[in-house]
């Protein structure tokens, strides 16, 4: 729950929606800290995202998410929320699209799999009437009998992704747009330091002081001595 003493910021939450609540001490606890892309297109942390994604399964299918972010620090940069959100929604947009390719390439190699399926299934019928007109005896029914077996075996990989792979992977798709769209909004803790935010990755780095960045200036950067 959030505190007595705080202050919110961000979307407006639809009083009918399915909350998400994380309580989080800092805003870097949200993102997986050894990935190095910018900060919109970083992953959650992987216990973020499940606990979220975890909160959403057991909701409606039906219901709208809205993400409430309790953080133990008072509010610091103005556009906070709007980079939470938008990175939130980055991450399950992509995530979304992920699902989709993987959705395509299922179908892609069920395809492939049943032209193999019918192939395997038609020259398994063909081999036994061949052995049956050649042989009238118990064996050769029995062979023609395990080549017709045979047959459908190689139909079952086909028929299994038709008919069963797909569901959750479309559905995971459709869960990820939900949660791709959903309003975020933070509530700040009062008490505490009013700097707090300058070390709370991502929103901003430490303000370095003056005469550092003169002397890294007139020295220049490792890279300008890398390219001379």
């Amino acid at each position: 729950m959030a505190s007595t003493s705080s202050v919110t910021a961000g979307d407006r939450l639809p009083v009918d929606c399915e909350l998400i609540e994380v309580h989080v001490s800092e805003l870097k606890q949200l993102f997986n800290a050894i990935d190095p892309s910018p900060f919109r297109e970083r992953d959650l942390d992987p216990n973020a995202d499940e606990f979220i994604t975890n909160w959403a399964k057991e909701a409606s299918p039906s219901a709208t998410f809205g993400l409430a972010v309790y953080l133990d620090r008072p509010a610091g940069l103005p556009n906070e929320p709007n980079e939470l959100r938008e990175a939130v929604h980055e991450f399950f947009g992509h995530r979304a699209q992920l699902s989709r390719q993987r959705l395509r390439e299922l179908f892609r190699r069920g395809r492939r799999s049943l032209v193999i399926g019918v192939c395997a299934l038609g020259v398994s019928i063909a081999m036994g009437n061949v052995v049956a007109s050649f042989f009238s005896n118990h064996i050769a029914e029995i062979v023609k009998e395990g080549l017709l077996i045979g047959g459908w075996v190689a139909m079952w990989r086909p028929m299994e992704i038709f008919l069963y792979d797909w569901w959750p992977i479309r559905a995971e798709a459709a869960l990820a747009d939900r949660l791709s769209v959903m309003p975020v909004r933070i509530s700040y803790k009062q008490d505490g330091s009013a700097d707090a935010w300058r070390w709370d990755w991502p929103v901003a780095r430490p303000v370095r002081s003056e005469p550092t960045e003169r002397r890294e200036a007139a020295a220049g950067s490792p890279l300008d001595h890398r390219q001379r």
